[in-house]
């Protein structure tokens, strides 16, 4: 029983002793990790930012950090050179809480803490859509087209995935996919030259409107080039006497006779080579379109 007291008073001093080296050396004893690059040099002065039991304060930063001067000058008052870096727009926040953003320690090589995401929503209402103020225009040939302000088709939260509507488009410009698009290099398109939104559209590229198996399936014996079938980029028609070399009155005679009367219309009947084509009497007009 004597010795409780005496284990006791033994733990009381070593926590008297990780107290007192807490205080006299904090950036041993309980620092989250290395400073950045620009308060290197505090890095075994903890009180210049943090209070005892408080923690860092928006205050202590502002007492070395003007907000009228952040990117602007430096916190010796030298003036940054314009273009520099883009922080000019402290002076727009709501309210000077450094701590919502900033985080000046690195962060254990463990854990390896990332910085915190800076919220828009700090910001002024009458700054909150300029963007071009802190952040660089985009150069690419999309961006450049456009007029609009980046809201229109971004979030704040983050630049991608972004949600663009092609009827801000002109009508001039939603025929033209490649001024923003790269072509496809597939086999199937590069036949191709009608226009993207033969197939496609705006809200999304696939799925597509188009499925050749609705009207002919294409087995490996009837892989050739679209234009062996529609003549003059016209997918609207089509003739299989390209590779089919049938005598018309021949033809013509034969379906006549069994009561096929729309005989220039293959697929009716002919839809699938690898099956036995189904007996029609007709139904659709010249060309593979529907009749009215």
């Amino acid at each position: 029983m004597k010795k409780r007291p005496i284990l006791l008073i033994a733990i009381a001093l070593n926590l008297l002793v990780l107290v007192a080296l807490a205080f006299a050396y904090p950036h041993l004893m309980v620092s989250p990790g290395p400073l950045v690059k620009g308060h290197a040099e505090l890095a075994t002065d903890c009180f210049a930012c943090h209070a005892p039991w408080r923690g860092a304060s928006s205050g202590q930063c502002i007492a070395c950090h003007a907000v009228a001067d952040v990117g602007l000058k430096t916190t010796k008052g030298v003036p940054i050179a314009a273009g520099t870096i883009k922080g000019s727009f402290h002076q727009s926040l709501i309210e000077q809480d450094c701590m919502a953003c900033h985080s000046d320690h690195q962060g254990p090589k463990l854990t390896k803490r990332s910085r915190k995401p800076f919220s828009h929503g700090l910001l002024k209402v009458t700054v909150r859509d300029t963007c071009a103020a802190c952040h660089a225009a985009p150069r690419d040939t999309v961006h450049r087209n456009l007029q609009m302000e980046c809201s229109t088709c971004h979030e704040s939260r983050a630049w991608k995935p972004a949600h663009f509507d092609h009827a801000l488009l002109a009508k001039a410009e939603l025929d033209r996919c490649e001024s923003c698009h790269n072509a496809p290099t597939d086999r199937l398109h590069r036949q191709i030259q009608g226009t993207c939104n033969s197939c496609h559209k705006t809200d999304a590229w696939t799925p597509a409107t188009f499925d050749h198996d609705k009207y002919f399936v294409l087995d490996r014996d009837h892989g050739a080039p679209c234009e062996t079938c529609h003549k003059n980029n016209d997918y609207s028609r089509y003739t299989c006497y390209g590779c089919h070399e049938h005598s018309q009155a021949k033809i013509r005679a034969e379906h006549v006779e069994e009561g096929i009367q729309d005989f220039e219309n293959c697929v009716e009947c002919h839809r699938d080579p690898r099956v036995e084509p189904e007996k029609k009497g007709g139904g659709r007009e010249r060309g593979g379109r529907e009749r009215d």
